[in-house]
């Protein structure tokens, strides 16, 4: 049912239009009744209605007051009905400017008022029902960046859309929970039941399919954030009817903080899952084992390099010291899994990084050699790091190989790269040691435009990213993706887009996603 609030200092009209229209049958459930501003303002604080229907003439703060606060404070403020024995056309235009939907004169005709509520209720629940599919495609695009940065991607670009999607500063405090099974996914709307309605949240998944959230928690308490996810894992594990395990970082800083909230997310679940059945556990609780598996990261730092230069007898080498090592001094089974979890992303962003498919290599080898949470022993653990480390070392050999063989390749992905610094193509052959009229006729051989088309396209792209998520001015916008010249900036914006760059941002296709 939509909320509705009444405001009118006479008793007599809040009787009259309590009673005389019936709310219901207009899908209207009518939450509360005020008699002057003030308590107007805090029963719409408090109930969050979908319509309000005010009188103008009230003591403190009139109607149209009233609904200048309420529609410059609310982010999603309700509609409104103006009721008032006023016939102003004064009023009436002061009215229309503050988005109210009708200006009804008293005594209210009750057949133009319930023609009037029909409309808006369908009207208020189309807008909620479109506002909910935004919100759901919004979730879905940030949980998607937010998946990508944890695997290992760390493209600027990427960081400052999910910061921008969700209202990200620099400086916004974060904590990470991580919710297994990965059936738990189907439940997320159980998560704002027991945080504060301020709290902003959104969820991803890792590549093991399990749920993560990344909260906003600088107005959450320790108290207030330990009895919430509390109360999730109970409610989660009655809803799947098996055993639920949440684990919760520290709080950190910023959209650049995620991929350590991620290690620390993954590093518990190593050092817990399996000893424990279901439960509640926080990252500070670990520091005893976190010491430990921190050193157990450090002893695989050596085997990415190792892999880089392709030596197996080297990799088997490096691999046998690590082991020996911990045998001898008897390292937790845990804390060695979550080491090898640390090289594992290490690994699989060195692939991503020359172009290959590090989900396709991961895949193929827990196929052969199984998942790692269940390998409980050291030699299994030791036959997965070699496992991993050759087939690691075979597909980076391949695909440098491809790479090496295509030069164009790699001053693309220079260009990718640094399109925001100056970037002059006699430059780029110098660089790479080729012809600047040959590389211009390969640039355009691959990518479908000359240089200078690629790199004003690619910075226009930049552009419109930061005029859709943020508030700078277009001078700053144009030197923050590599243009020099504001001038120049705005006529290739205009040439690209067909639009100029302060059109594009104030449009409405420029705010969606």
């Amino acid at each position: 049912m939509l909320k509705a609030i009444i405001v009118d200092d006479e008793p007599w009209v809040l009787e009259g239009l309590r009673t005389m229209v019936d709310w219901a049958k207009y899908g209207f459930e009518l939450c509360g009744e005020a008699m002057n501003g003030p308590d107007a303002l805090r029963m719409i604080e408090r109930y969050q209605p979908d319509l309000v229907l005010t009188d103008i003439n009230m003591p403190v703060i009139n109607g149209l007051e009233l609904i200048s606060r309420v529609n410059g404070t609310m982010a999603r403020p309700p509609r409104f009905i103006i009721l008032s024995g006023y016939d102003d056309f004064q009023y009436a235009r002061t009215a229309l400017r503050e988005r109210v939907e009708q200006y009804l004169l008293k005594p209210v005709d009750e057949e133009e008022l319930e023609l009037l509520l029909g409309q808006l209720s369908l009207l208020i629940q189309s807008e909620i029902a479109s506002n909910d599919e935004r919100q759901k495609k919004q979730s879905l695009i940030i949980g998607g960046m937010l998946s990508r940065l944890i695997l290992g991607e760390n493209e600027e670009d990427l960081r400052m859309m999910a910061a921008n999607l969700m209202k990200l500063s620099g400086d916004t405090e974060l904590l990470g929970i991580l919710i297994d099974p990965p059936a738990a996914a189907a439940h997320l709307d159980a998560v704002e039941s027991f945080f504060t309605p301020e709290l902003v949240y959104s969820s991803f998944q890792d590549s093991a399919g399990r749920t993560g959230l990344l909260l906003q928690s600088a107005g959450l308490s320790r108290d207030s954030l330990k009895d919430g996810v509390r109360q999730l894992q109970l409610e989660l594990t009655g809803l799947l009817q098996q055993p639920v395990t949440v684990m919760v970082t520290d709080r950190m800083t910023g959209i650049e903080s995620l991929k350590d909230i991620y290690l620390q997310l993954l590093e518990m679940w190593k050092l817990r899952f399996g000893k424990e059945q279901g439960g509640v556990f926080f990252h500070c609780d670990f520091k005893k084992c976190g010491t430990e598996a921190s050193r157990e990261q450090t002893a695989f730092a050596k085997l990415p390099e190792k892999v880089m230069a392709g030596d197996p007898e080297e990799i088997e080498s490096c691999v046998q010291d690590i082991f020996m090592s911990y045998a001898r001094q008897l390292s937790a089974v845990e804390a060695v899994q979550a080491g090898i979890a640390h090289l594992e992303m290490t690994l699989c962003r060195l692939v991503a990084e020359h172009n290959g498919e590090p989900g396709t290599m991961m895949n193929g080898h827990q196929a052969k050699y199984g998942s790692l949470g269940d390998l409980g022993d050291y030699s299994r653990l030791s036959l997965y790091v070699s496992g991993l480390c050759r087939t690691a070392a075979d597909y980076l050999a391949q695909l440098q190989e491809a790479n090496e063989g295509n030069t164009i390749y790699n001053v693309i992905r220079y260009v990718d790269q640094e399109f925001r610094s100056k970037l002059q193509l006699q430059d780029l052959a110098r660089q790479f040691h080729m012809n600047p009229a040959y590389l211009g006729q390969l640039f355009r051989k691959e990518t479908g435009r000359s240089f200078s088309e690629y790199l004003n396209v690619k910075r226009i792209e930049a552009a419109k990213a930061l005029l859709k998520r943020t508030e700078l001015k277009i001078s700053d916008v144009a030197a923050q993706v590599g243009f020099s010249n504001t001038d120049y900036f705005i006529d290739k914006f205009k040439g690209i887009t067909g639009v100029l760059p302060s059109v594009y941002k104030n449009s409405d296709h420029s705010k969606q996603l």
